[in-house]
């Protein structure tokens, strides 16, 4: 009983969170404890920004797996690599300079360098990235570019960019998670044991403290990978506590403005309500 007015109360935070805002907030989040699931708007096609790099990893590392990737190629930065990218450090150094595809996977997902992201896919194909997704069952989830074009608008449609859903990130998510123990999870990602531990700690390795890191304890564990693109933000991850998973959050802002009525950024709004979601749940959901 405790347990249904518990999860009664975190859904009306959590509606209330996002019926604050006039822009369009979807989420889903598990109690990794309970199995409990709340959500709003899950399983709708949403901009997916750089959360979609999570897939591309996992989809690198079943190539790696089966033998056609190998994590310690070699691959220079070339200054062409820097075109159409906003994001990251790489563009702004020296061609010439030589990482690791493994280095690559790692700035792709802990800065969410545009450079290395060019370099993992152009060892892959966007249909092979696509493929993997849908074997998954991430049915909204639909790989369309290399990087999104710069002089996108903000009203650009969905087909315009790469998209998928909070319930698609929850079952990624949850898959590499299972995958640390299970050799069913691990079959179904196409990955070695060893290869999907590696991935759950590059996913441990963000840096980036907004979005459902911002209201969450300092020193909170998260595995986590956030985006941004033009019609909003965007963040996906496990948050552990005391040592263990505790729930997973997916949560993407669509439609922000890009200012609000008190001269706030809207992009401020959007990371704040996916902290304020996030810290819903940490609060409401129970810790057995």
């Amino acid at each position: 009983m405790d347990t249904e007015r518990n999860l009664a109360t975190l859904r009306r935070e959590l509606d209330a969170i996002c019926d604050a805002q006039p822009f369009v907030t979807r989420f889903m989040a598990r109690n990794l404890l309970t199995g409990d699931d709340v959500g709003r708007g899950e399983n709708e096609e949403t901009p997916s920004g750089s959360t979609r790099k999570t897939s591309i990893m996992m989809a690198a590392l079943k190539a790696v797996s089966e033998g056609r990737l190998d994590l310690d190629e070699k691959i220079v930065y070339e200054q062409r690599l820097a075109e159409e990218v906003a994001s990251g450090m790489i563009r702004f150094m020296t061609p010439g300079l030589v990482l690791s595809l493994r280095d690559a996977i790692t700035g792709m997902m802990v800065l969410s360098d545009n450079v290395c992201t060019k370099m993992v896919l152009e060892r892959l194909t966007l249909a092979e990235v696509d493929g993997f997704c849908k074997t998954l069952g991430m049915v909204n989830t639909h790989h369309r570019f290399l990087i999104p074009p710069l002089a996108l608008p903000i009203d650009h449609s969905l087909k315009s960019v790469t998209t998928t859903s909070a319930a698609d990130q929850v079952l990624l998510l949850q898959t590499i998670l299972d995958a640390q123990t299970s050799p069913k999870a691990q079959a179904r990602l196409g990955c070695t044991a060893e290869l999907c531990a590696w991935a759950l700690q590059v996913l441990k390795n963000q840096v980036l403290r907004y979005g459902l890191r911002s209201r969450l304890p300092f020193e909170t564990v998260t595995a986590s990978k956030s985006g941004r693109g033009k019609r909003g933000r965007m963040d996906a991850g496990v948050v552990y506590r005391n040592g263990a998973p505790f729930f997973i959050v997916t949560a993407y802002t669509d439609k922000v403005p890009q200012e609000m009525p008190d001269g706030t950024p809207g992009y401020t709004m959007s990371l704040e309500t996916i902290g304020r979601i996030a810290r819903g749940c940490w609060d409401h959901f129970p810790v057995q």
